[in-house]
């Protein structure tokens, strides 16, 4: 269980264990690039995200999409001499720890890297170094908006819903940064549950994990403070997203109300999941928040710069715009 007290400029301290500065103030007026990794890209806001806050931070550098189903073409687009670093996104998040040179922590115990990053081998090399940045992410979206939340949270249960690939990052979060003592995990289908608690305990993480499999099961649980939710805004149908859902509002409605991130916000911010929450009274916040900041730490990890120097409400005006307009 970790403290709240991480902060951005601390994650960018960190990347220096992996090597020296790789981006000096003449690289800072270079026009260099940056790119997303993967596939079905079309719907994607991280190049209206990053090219906002490249403007913000009055670098001359570009963010694109590298869209293929290849892997084999991941590693000649990343060593071009004007890369500063890149996002990986589906379907290469796992494979593509295996290409790099090192993993974050955050990156090994969650079993997947989104962001590359260039760091100085003492031999002058260039380093590149995969890392997680989706925790970040949820960190900062709990911080950012609820910071008294967050502090009651200390020690209390947490839980999240749904088992996608926002699912390990929101555990890494909530355990080593956001105080959680205990996650419950809620999901349609068990074995997609059992298989993220076998290959987390494999990664080395020790926080507690509970199962949540059933409203008796829920019943005797205290109420989680944190809530994360990472299911598509789809209703529930089978019997199992039925019954995830019957668990998960299980805990909305009981007289105890903390804060939930939805995570999904396509194609539309405020989901089925969020609606829910508002009426039964909680804090809510938008999956947007989450996507912005994990932009942000990329950009931090990219450009060296701290994080005072970022334009954040330039970035969340031009994300709620672009939705509106979606």
């Amino acid at each position: 269980m970790g403290s709240a007290s991480h902060t951005e400029d601390e994650t960018l301290a960190a990347s220096f264990k992996f090597g020296t500065s790789f981006v000096d103030a003449s690289k800072r007026q270079t026009p260099l690039r940056t790119f997303l990794f993967g596939y079905k890209l079309a719907r994607t806001l991280a190049p209206l995200l990053h090219s906002t806050l490249f403007d913000g931070i009055s670098v001359p550098w570009t963010y694109k999409v590298h869209e293929t189903q290849d892997a084999s073409e991941f590693l000649p687009a990343l060593k071009q001499s004007d890369i500063v670093g890149c996002a990986v996104t589906m379907p290469f998040k796992v494979k593509m720890m295996g290409e790099v040179d090192d993993v974050t922590d955050e990156g090994r115990v969650i079993g997947a890297i989104n962001t590359v990053f260039l760091r100085k081998a003492r031999d002058d090399s260039t380093r590149y170094i995969g890392t997680n940045t989706d925790c970040v992410g949820v960190r900062e979206a709990f911080q950012q908006n609820y910071p008294d939340i967050v502090q009651r949270a200390q020690g209390k249960s947490a839980m999240v819903v749904g088992a996608g690939g926002a699912c390990r990052a929101s555990i890494y979060a909530l355990s080593e940064w956001l105080g959680a003592s205990t996650i419950y995990l809620v999901n349609r289908l068990d074995d997609e549950i059992e298989s993220i608690i076998e290959s987390l305990k494999e990664s080395g993480f020790t926080g507690q994990l509970v199962h949540v499999k059933s409203i008796e099961q829920a019943a005797a649980l205290e109420t989680p403070v944190l809530v994360v939710g990472t299911v598509p805004d789809f209703p529930p149908q089978s019997p199992g997203e039925i019954l995830a859902r019957e668990i998960s509002n299980h805990f909305l409605n009981r007289p105890e109300k903390g804060c939930i991130l939805e995570m999904c916000y396509f194609p539309r911010p405020r989901t089925e999941f969020f609606e829910l929450g508002i009426n039964a009274g909680w804090a809510m916040i938008y999956g947007t928040e989450a996507m912005i900041w994990q932009g942000v730490a990329q950009q931090i990890l990219w450009s060296e710069l701290p994080i005072q120097n970022f334009k954040l409400t330039e970035a969340k005006e031009a994300i709620a715009k672009a939705l509106l307009a979606s």
